[in-house]
């Protein structure tokens, strides 16, 4: 009952206070982020907020700390997964592009936004970059690649997309899929097994014509 009601009702969650950020965020931009429309927005009083929050500051280091956590961590974790080859390590990255569950796209393109006109958001975004680079350039050298190469192609898979992110390109899912097999070739210099191209189809609900 802690939490259960004040004098205007319900308090929410930090959680909920959360999402509405996030949301807000995504369709409007950071400076929609504000006290008094999540209020609003989630139907609780102003004062509500701050039995999870100190500040709207706070708020924001939450959105970048779930930001960092999701996609970071994603990209980290598919990377150092286990594959029999350098292909299906690169098809287990490839998860991260297909499922929002692992990585949102929309949060990355929202957060990258919000970096041009904040220099301390600037540097997160920086950071998880070379983070996330690192990742990828240790998956390669598990798998042969010395580290100059490895780094090279880790670059080149990051930073294509990340440009299909800062560009919002679209591309229908059947075409998406049918180009898979080529990006791992051109990325890792496997060609994909088809076993492995299966597994990979499978886990997005994709059947092959």
């Amino acid at each position: 009952m802690e939490q259960a009601t004040s004098d205007s009702g319900w308090r929410g969650s930090q959680e909920g206070w959360l999402e509405a950020a996030y949301t807000s965020l995504l369709e409007s931009g950071v400076d929609s982020v504000k006290i008094l429309p999540l209020a609003k927005r989630l139907n609780l009083s102003r004062t509500s907020f701050y039995w999870f929050f100190k500040d709207r500051e706070e708020l924001l280091s939450g959105l970048v700390a779930r930001w960092r956590d999701k996609n970071t961590g994603s990209i980290v974790k598919q990377s150092e997964a286990y594959a029999e080859s350098l292909a299906e390590a690169m098809l287990n990255v490839f998860d991260c592009w297909l499922n929002k569950e692992l990585f949102d796209s929309q949060f990355e393109f929202a957060v990258r936004s919000w970096a041009l006109q904040a220099p301390e958001i600037l540097e997160e975004v920086q950071r998880a970059d070379q983070i996330r680079m690192e990742a990828l350039r240790r998956m390669f050298m598990r798998f042969g690649y010395e580290e100059g190469p490895a780094d090279v192609r880790a670059r080149t898979t990051y930073l294509v997309q990340i440009g299909y992110i800062s560009m919002q390109a679209s591309e229908d899912i059947a075409l998406r899929m049918k180009r898979i097999p080529d990006y791992i070739a051109i990325y890792t210099g496997e060609v994909p097994q088809q076993r492995e191209l299966d597994r990979f189809f499978a886990r997005h609900g994709y059947k092959p014509e």
